[in-house]
């Protein structure tokens, strides 16, 4: 066992204190488990503690193909702690893990739990994390379509941090009505979930401690993240920087369609349009002989006539010159849709 690797006192898992022999053995037992979720569960337990400095984790596949590489365990410890500190989450914070353990997300949580000397209650990953449980909570971390799922319950955690997918307009609209202090994340795998956070009711992410950003000839994210990473990361994310700790988020270079020699970021045009079409929807840039890329509508459902009054909040260069419907869209195994396939 990694000598290193030492569970702090306060530590409880589902109501019970562990040492890390006794936690070791729990996993052991858990391998033998009949649910999925369980046996990811036991996999990571016995990973974290094992004779390796590193920790093996797939990437989402978002923008490309899922690949595996190696996160140092002193490295999540680091990004534990620089949470701890921005949410200002003490030991004995009551917290809730209802993310999958396969992931970055989920394991991080209980690395947090782990490090920090929290009073985790670990659950099934579904789509209704609250139901059947009536506790209050600290902390929380959540993807959309479970905070969406939660609206009546979410008053009782403290703080929320959400990721994995773009909030909708109508979800924030409805999550400001909640007493909640609740927080859209910036991050991803290789930065160990967020590196950047913002209220819902702010425009800009501010980073956590020790990291600061900047911006590449692209005009997209480098983050500096010494107690993080070794190199700095350079992202595909479009960002406005307002200065070394906070940024604005405008959309994937990947994604952005230069039409007639306009640059239109189809996130801030999906962002206009939410509540607006009944149906899952994206905006893709096709090749057009004229205007080198269209900008063209991609609509999840049978075919139907939409007014062009949806359209109507859209800057004239933003309304698209072409809808498709599509039955099912693409989708990476988190639920985010793979634009390029679905058009396909």
């Amino acid at each position: 066992m990694n000598s290193l690797l030492k569970i702090h006192p306060d530590f409880k898992f589902n109501d019970r204190h562990y040492n890390e022999d006794e936690f070791c053995f729990f996993a052991k037992e858990l391998a033998h488990s009949d649910k999925g979720f369980e046996q990811e569960l036991s996999k990571f337990i016995l990973e974290w503690f094992n004779e390796n400095e590193f920790v093996q984790v797939t990437t989402s596949g978002t923008t490309g193909t899922p690949k595996a590489i190696q996160l140092k365990k002193e490295a999540m410890m680091n990004s534990a702690l620089a949470t701890a500190s921005f949410f200002e989450l003490s030991s004995n914070c009551k917290a809730l893990h209802c993310l999958p353990m396969q992931y970055i997300a989920g394991k991080m949580m209980l690395v947090r739990a782990l490090v920090l000397g929290w009073d985790l209650d670990f659950i099934k990953p579904d789509s209704h994390p609250l139901d059947g449980n009536t506790k209050n909570y600290d902390f929380a971390a959540m993807v959309p379509l479970q905070v969406e799922n939660s609206l009546a319950q979410l008053h009782r955690i403290t703080k929320v941090i959400i990721g994995g997918a773009k909030l909708n307009a109508a979800l924030i609209d409805a999550l400001k009505q909640i007493p909640t202090a609740i927080y859209e994340t910036y991050g991803m795998t290789e930065t160990i979930t967020h590196v950047a956070v913002k209220k819902i009711q702010d425009d800009a992410f501010s980073v956590l401690p020790d990291i600061t950003v900047s911006t590449d000839d692209r005009n997209c994210l480098v983050i500096d993240a010494p107690r993080l990473s070794d190199s700095k990361i350079i992202t595909n994310d479009v960002v406005e920087i307002l200065n070394g700790t906070k940024f604005v988020w405008l959309g994937r270079f990947d994604n952005v369609i230069n039409s007639g020699g306009v640059k239109l970021f189809p996130e801030k045009i999906e962002e206009k349009l939410s509540g607006k079409i009944p149906h899952r929807f994206f905006v893709i840039g096709k090749p057009d002989a004229s205007l080198g890329e269209k900008l063209i509508l991609v609509v999840e459902s049978n075919p139907y006539e939409i007014e062009t009054s949806v359209f109507d909040g859209l800057d004239k260069y933003e309304k698209p010159k072409e809808i498709l419907f599509v039955p099912h869209f693409s989708e990476t195994e988190t639920g985010k849709i793979k634009r390029a396939e679905s058009l396909k």
